[in-house]
C-alpha cells in the first residue's frame, strides 16, 4: 500500500509542477502578447501623431493659400470694379459724344435739305424765267425778223423805184448832155487848134 501511495503522490506533484509550467508560459505568452500590442499601439499613435502634424501643416498651408486666393480674388474684384466702373464712364461719355453727333448730323441733314428744296424751287423759278426768255427772245427774233423782212421788201420796192426815176431822169438829160459833151468837145478841140496842136496826136 504504501509504496502505491508515494508512487500517486509523486506523478500527482509530477502533474501539478506540469500545470504550474503550463500556466507560467502561458503567462508569459500573454505578456509578450500585450507588450507587443503595447508596442504597436505606441506606433499606431506615433504614426497617427505624425499625421495629424502633417495633416496640420497642410491644413495652414492650404488656409494659408486659402486667405491669399481670397486676397488676389478680392483684389480682382476690386480691379473689375474699377475697370467696370471705368468702362462704364468711358461708354456713357462716348453714347453722349454720339448722341451729340446724332443730333448735330440731324441738324445739318436737315439744313441741307432745307438748302436742297430752296436751290430745286430757284432752280424751278430760274428754269422758267429761262424758258420765258427764250420764249420771248424767240417771239422777238420772229417778229425781228418779219420786220426785216417787210423792211427789205420796202427797201427793194424804194431802191427799184428810185432806179426807175433815176434812169428815167438818165433818158431825159442824156441828149443834153450828149449835146453838151459834143459841144465842150468841139470847143477843146477849137483850142488845141488855136495853139498849133493836133488832137489826132493828143
Amino acid at each position: 500500500m504504501p509504496p502505491k501511495t508515494k508512487e500517486k503522490r509523486m506523478k500527482a506533484g509530477a502533474q501539478k509542477k506540469k500545470k504550474n509550467s503550463g500556466a507560467d508560459v502561458e503567462a508569459e505568452s500573454m505578456h509578450r502578447l500585450a507588450v507587443l500590442e503595447k508596442e504597436l499601439l505606441r506606433d499606431q499613435l506615433a504614426l497617427r501623431r505624425d499625421e495629424a502634424r502633417r495633416a496640420k501643416a497642410s491644413e495652414d498651408q492650404l488656409k494659408q493659400r486659402l486667405q491669399g486666393l481670397k486676397a488676389e480674388l478680392e483684389e480682382a474684384r476690386s480691379e473689375g470694379k474699377a475697370l467696370y466702373a471705368e468702362m462704364s464712364r468711358q461708354c456713357r461719355a462716348l453714347q453722349e459724344e454720339m448722341e451729340t453727333c446724332s443730333r448735330q448730323l440731324e441738324e445739318e441733314v436737315r439744313g441741307l435739305r432745307e438748302q436742297l428744296e430752296m436751290c430745286q424751287k430757284e432752280a424751278e423759278a430760274a428754269r422758267g424765267e429761262a424758258e420765258q426768255a427764250l420764249g420771248e427772245r424767240d417771239q422777238s427774233l420772229a417778229q425781228l425778223r418779219a420786220h426785216e423782212a417787210d423792211m427789205e421788201a420796202k427797201y427793194e420796192e424804194i431802191l427799184h423805184g428810185s432806179l426807175d426815176q433815176l434812169l428815167a431822169k438818165l433818158r431825159a438829160v442824156k441828149p443834153q448832155w450828149d449835146r453838151d459833151v459834143l459841144r465842150l468837145h468841139a470847143r477843146h478841140k477849137e483850142q488845141l487848134c488855136q495853139f498849133g496842136l493836133n488832137p489826132l496826136d493828143l
